[in-house]
């Protein structure tokens, strides 16, 4: 009621308001999407940069590892040269 005395009605009409919820449901529904894309991509980089550093280290050891072998390998000849 207003002021006057006189009913004021909505001029909206109610199929308005349910198609306008729909589209806040949509957008929400994209913006969740898209939240969910971005942390998929962060996830991926990180797994990614995990993975490229543990194969590095994977590496690193095995050049330790063949390393030392040689090593081994040339005090064996040592002893054996010496004997």
């Amino acid at each position: 009621m207003a002021g006057n005395g006189c009913i004021v009605t909505s001029s909206i009409p109610v199929k308005s308001v349910s198609s306008s919820a729909g589209r806040d449901s949509k957008q929400s529904v994209q913006d969740l999407s898209n939240v969910v894309q971005i942390l998929l991509h962060q996830m991926q980089d990180k797994f990614h940069t995990m993975s490229d550093q543990i194969i590095g280290r994977i590496n690193e050891m095995s050049t330790q590892i063949d390393d030392l072998e040689k090593n081994i390998a040339d005090l064996m000849t040592q002893i054996i040269l010496e004997s």
